[in-house]
């Protein structure tokens, strides 16, 4: 099992560098990554030199994108849940542009927190105004609580790679249960899976041997995607679909 384990993180390692293309644009690196936005785009990252190091930058895409398409960020609550989802992933927002300074040394960790910083945020405030009542995320805490299902959030954890990996929820472990850990995809699409999936292979093996991982998906808008379901239950994520979330109750609140 671990040798197989480990074959598909260097499967994910050479998929990672081979779609990835750099090229010079003014005085940055345009860096476009595998990772799709919601509009189906691959997500660009700028870098700059700055003294002995670097700046990584979205160039202020998320925050506009969002803006552009009708979810400013322009509450207390929303701000306060950008300001928290950021802090999870060491990332800064200057003046609209989600930021990090890197050297040499950690770049590629650095890289890696900027793309999930930018994955969650696009994810966590994507609301289409006229459908969605309130944030999902805020939506799946509620239930839990309404459940009396005790839960440490915004929690992170550094896999066996190096990279740290967030996750929204983590229900400790009891005398008749493991440590289950959650996150909630309010727009499940295959890139979100497979972002959780290599989230929960790095971060298995450094976590108790009986952890359990689930991703608590947002079907009220649209379904979703047998893909994506599968490919979740492949690396071992339990999904849960928000419509029928208390069938799941039963692995989650003892």
């Amino acid at each position: 099992m671990i040798d197989e384990v480990s074959a598909l993180i260097d499967n994910y390692r050479k998929w990672l560098k081979d779609k990835t293309d750099i090229k010079l644009v003014g005085d940055a690196a345009e860096i476009t990554t595998p990772f799709l936005d919601r509009h189906n785009d691959c997500i660009q990252i700028y870098a700059r030199k700055e003294n002995d190091g670097y700046v990584l930058s979205d160039g202020g895409y998320i925050i506009d994108d969002l803006a552009m398409s009708g979810c400013a960020l322009d509450t207390q609550k929303r701000q306060e849940l950008l300001k928290i989802t950021l802090a999870g992933f060491g990332i800064t927002n200057e003046r609209g542009e989600l930021k990090v300074r890197a050297t040499a040394e950690n770049f590629a960790l650095r890289k890696h927190n900027l793309i999930q910083a930018m994955l969650a945020v696009n994810d966590l405030f994507y609301l289409a105004k006229p459908f969605v009542a309130s944030i999902f995320l805020e939506d799946v805490a509620a239930w839990l609580e309404e459940n009396d299902i005790r839960y440490v959030p915004n929690i992170k954890f550094t896999g066996k790679s190096g990279f740290d990996h967030m996750f929204d929820f983590a229900i400790p472990k009891t005398r008749t249960a493991p440590e289950r850990l959650l996150r909630a995809i309010n727009n499940p699409t295959k890139d979100a899976a497979q972002s959780l999936a290599f989230s929960w292979l790095d971060t298995k093996d450094v976590r108790p041997q009986d952890s359990k991982a689930f991703a608590v998906l947002n079907d009220r808008d649209r379904a979703v995607s047998s893909a994506v379901e599968e490919a979740l239950r492949q690396y071992e994520v339990a999904p849960i679909l928000w419509s029928k979330r208390n069938e799941s109750l039963g692995v989650l609140i003892n």
